[in-house]
């Protein structure tokens, strides 16, 4: 449970129809196994204790009394186990009989749950020997000799009430409006599904859909457990296929006709994060909430984690992606040029990767518009630190691009500055490097004053999470293209530009742009090479753009991001790289909001953006104190 986390497990058994004590050996064997794989939370298949193909057997008394035998038995033989676990078994009440989950804890009924929706049509036949649980209030039953509640339950953690589930069974998945709605909004972080999917052509996917969306709606964990090996095969066949689920993702599933197993970890702070963000949660009900005392353990992660959080992971979204993101920047900008009626579009183009790809965008809004790509105007602003290789690549990509291109040397107007405020030329200050920012950024100001035209920024979501930005020099703007975009998606975006382009110079720039270490150019080159290396001095952009998206979207601890950088960058970096730039990420995202309160307009593209006027709102004075003491604390243990 540390950090959110809970190792939860769906597992088919093989059953045989019937025969009760087998079936109930098999399951205590199986809840063995998976404490010993360190699972906390896990659920067996619909009715596993009988089989669900049982048919009419579920009317004799003999199945019925051997079920609640069995359920006995495996009270018994786990009552030292620390497993929450949940099996189904057909159980009498009302004079009725239900089909049940029933939910265990150290040899404890902690609950037994009913299936609201039976279905009743194709080769689905419940109706004939079961109730619906719909509309019963929570009360009493005897199960295996035990008084247990009985209905729609919240089971909770006495630990954590984050850690919290709701059972629903098999159809009521399927449902138009499923009881995992009324759990979630009553506390439920987590659903398990006890399940009897049978399968036929092209079921898998669709059952693996509705798991997923489910999920991803609800803002929940999803565990669901099909049923497999030894149900009758009659007139169906049941595959074992089962998922585990999270906001929207699968995490884990078991091939239909495999193992049978799925192990993975649900995060519950996150899902709580989710929920309290989006102020969607309603407070459970006291008579619905039964608590377990099951105490907080580390727990293995298996689950990945992608170093690169904010790029597609699969080559296939690559083109439907990039062609999305590209035409949202455009649009933005597209809405710009239509409101102010501008005919001119001005970017400082650096031949670096953020201005390289603000141009891309300038030049599809144009397009868009209908205006001449001449009206797109690349300006290039040489000082002390350009390098021929970053102005070539920008003249020949704005050749490339056929928009129009300017120089203009800004040397002589800094050293002019220099001796008005009596800076040393020699002294290579943060005066020095602010000094050619912000003269840049005049020269841009008024070329686009001259002509009626829009100065369009280039800088970049991580650039704005560390301040690594002059402010009121490339700080502003006109309109910011780029203000959501991380710079490993930019770079992403500006390699998928290049292998698509048709024109020959365009790749070429691209490429070469690609190639080019990340610098502001703000020091005097050495040998005509690059001398200032932004990576070298805030730390790699890859780990920053990792902290940036588990900090801001997911809100989660400086502890779990750094335990969870190093399942990500096992192998690429070590502990005290990561915990370094991650103490910096901290101190440099706090004390510089500031900037952030006042940049300019630009375009939500995905999950995150700081913009003071959307989804980031912070104060900028505010301490890091306590972030920064809890990775204080993670250094004293490594």
């Amino acid at each position: 449970m540390k950090d959110g986390f809970i190792k939860c497990g769906a597992i088919s058994t093989q059953i045989t129809v019937g025969d009760t004590a087998s079936n109930a050996q098999k399951i205590v064997e199986a809840v063995k196994d998976a404490a010993k794989k360190g699972v906390k939370l896990l659920v067996f298949p619909e009715l596993c204790i009988t089989g669900y193909t049982a048919g009419d057997l579920f009317l004799q008394d003999r199945l019925l009394a051997s079920a609640d035998e069995a359920v006995a038995y495996i009270l018994q033989k786990t009552a030292s186990s620390d497993v929450v676990f949940a099996v189904g078994a057909p159980i009498i009440k009302y004079g009725k009989i239900f089909n049940c989950a029933i939910v265990i804890y150290k040899g404890e009924i902690l609950g037994v749950v009913p299936k609201t929706n039976i279905p009743n049509y194709s080769e689905f036949y419940e109706g004939r020997y079961f109730t619906s649980g719909e509309g019963i209030i929570l009360s009493q039953i005897t199960v295996a000799g035990r008084s247990c509640p009985f209905g729609q339950i919240v089971f909770t953690n006495t630990y954590d009430s984050d850690y919290s589930f709701g059972v629903e069974i098999c159809e009521d998945m399927w449902v138009a409006n499923p009881p995992s709605c009324e759990l979630v909004a009553k506390g439920a972080r987590i659903i398990l599904n006890l399940s009897a999917s049978d399968e036929v052509v092209g079921k898998s996917g669709y059952r693996r859909l509705l798991v997923q969306s489910a999920s991803g709606r609800l803002n929940c964990g999803y565990v669901y457990a099909d049923a497999g090996e030894g149900e009758s095969t009659t007139d169906m066949v049941f595959a074992g296929h089962n998922i585990i689920a999270e906001g929207g993702t699968i995490l884990q599933e078991s091939k239909p006709f495999g193992d049978g197993v799925a192990i993975s970890e649900i995060d519950v702070k996150k899902l709580s994060y989710e929920i309290r963000k989006n102020n969607t949660s309603l407070t459970s009900e006291e008579d619905a909430v039964v608590y377990f005392d099951q105490k907080p353990a580390e727990c293995e992660l298996t689950r990945k984690f992608s170093p690169t959080p904010f790029v597609p992971s699969s080559e296939e979204e690559r083109q439907e992606r990039c062609e999305l993101i590209l035409t949202m920047q455009a649009k933005g900008l597209l809405k710009r040029i239509l409101h102010t009626g501008t005919q001119k579009l001005v970017v400082g183009l650096s031949g670096g990767l953020d201005s390289a790809l603000a141009l891309l965008v300038m030049v599809k809004a144009a397009d868009m518009s209908g205006l001449d790509r001449k009206s797109v105007l690349a300006v290039t602003l040489p000082c002390f630190g350009t390098t021929k290789r970053t102005k070539s690549n920008a003249q020949i990509l704005a050749e490339g691009l056929s928009v129009d291109f300017k120089e203009v040397n800004i040397s002589k107007a800094v050293n002019q500055h220099f001796e008005d405020i009596g800076q040393p030329k020699d002294k290579y200050d943060v005066t020095f490097e602010n000094a050619q920012a912000r003269e840049r950024t005049q020269v841009l100001m008024d070329i686009a004053n001259k002509s009626g035209g829009l100065v369009i920024g280039t800088g970049d979501l991580s650039e704005l999470a560390l301040g690594w930005a002059t402010y009121n020099g490339d700080h502003m703007s006109m309109y910011g293209v780029n203000a959501s975009i991380p710079k490993t998606l930019v770079r992403y975006l500006v390699k998928y530009y290049a292998d698509t382009a048709k024109e020959e110079k365009v790749k070429k720039a691209l490429y070469d742009i690609l190639d080019t270490p990340v610098s502001p150019e703000l020091l005097p080159a050495k040998d005509g090479e690059i001398s200032q290396c932004t990576e070298n001095i805030v730390g790699p952009y890859e780990l920053h753009d990792f902290f940036i998206y588990y900090a801001v979207r997911w809100g989660f601890e400086p502890k779990k991001i750094y335990r969870i950088a190093n399942c990500a960058f096992a192998g690429k970096y070590d502990k005290e790289t990561i915990l370094k730039w991650l103490k910096s990420f901290y101190k440099r995202f706090f004390t510089q909001q500031f900037k952030r309160s006042c940049i300019p307009d630009g375009p939500k593209v995905g999950s995150v953006t700081l913009s003071p006027r959307g989804d980031w709102r912070m104060p900028s004075d505010a301490s890091p104190r306590v972030w920064l003491e809890q990775l204080e604390e993670l250094g004293v243990k490594e």
